[in-house]
């Protein structure tokens, strides 16, 4: 962005630049012509005597009579001309230093919000590896909590889980312990009866 702005810049100092040498050329040559109309008009005019010639036999010249209009109406177009020209480029001028300062005013505001947004970014960034850097801490506390616990159960799991009696065994180890509860049931109603 800052390229570009640097690059429209130039560009618009340069085209600034060609814009006012071209008002300044078709200004001075309009009032250059507009001069040389002046004198023309004075030399064709009918009050005029004309140049008088040095050598008194030859009678005075007074121009082309018949061609003062072909001659003063080419003049007037080339003035009708410069001024176009410089009314033209004037005009371009106030156009391009609009769309300039437009751009300028877009791109400064481009400029500003991508900055905001990268700070933002960089913001979430680094919170984002701050939490991760924490979970991580966290993940390996629990990995050893995790580890002590698997070996708590692997001291516990012989006690508890693995049974080396076989299921009759077991079955005829229930069977016993509940004739035993019957047993001790009757006595304790008998002594209640007693």
């Amino acid at each position: 962005m800052t390229k570009a702005m640097g690059e429209a810049t130039t560009d618009r100092n340069a085209e600034k630049a060609e814009n006012v040498a071209t008002m300044a050329d078709a200004q001075a040559g309009a009032e250059a012509v507009k001069s040389a109309l002046v004198v023309l008009r004075e030399f064709y005019s009918a009050q005029s005597t004309g140049f008088l010639q040095q050598v008194p036999e030859m009678k005075s010249y007074g121009g082309m009579q018949s061609a003062k209009g072909g001659i003063v109406g080419m003049l007037e177009v080339i003035v009708s001309d410069f001024v176009r020209l410089n009314a033209q480029t004037k005009s371009a001028e106030i156009q391009a230093a609009a769309e300039y300062d437009s751009f300028s005013r877009d791109a400064k505001a481009d400029k500003i919000a991508k900055h905001k947004l990268e700070v933002k970014t960089k913001l979430e960034k680094d919170q984002t590896e701050f939490d991760k850097s924490n979970a991580e801490k966290m993940l390996k506390g629990v990995d050893e909590e995790l580890s002590k616990a698997n070996a708590y159960f692997d001291q516990l799991k012989p006690e508890c889980i693995e049974i080396k009696v076989s299921f009759e065994d077991r079955v005829a180890a229930r069977k016993q312990e509940i004739q035993a509860l019957k047993d001790a049931y009757a006595m304790l109603d008998q002594k209640t009866v007693e």
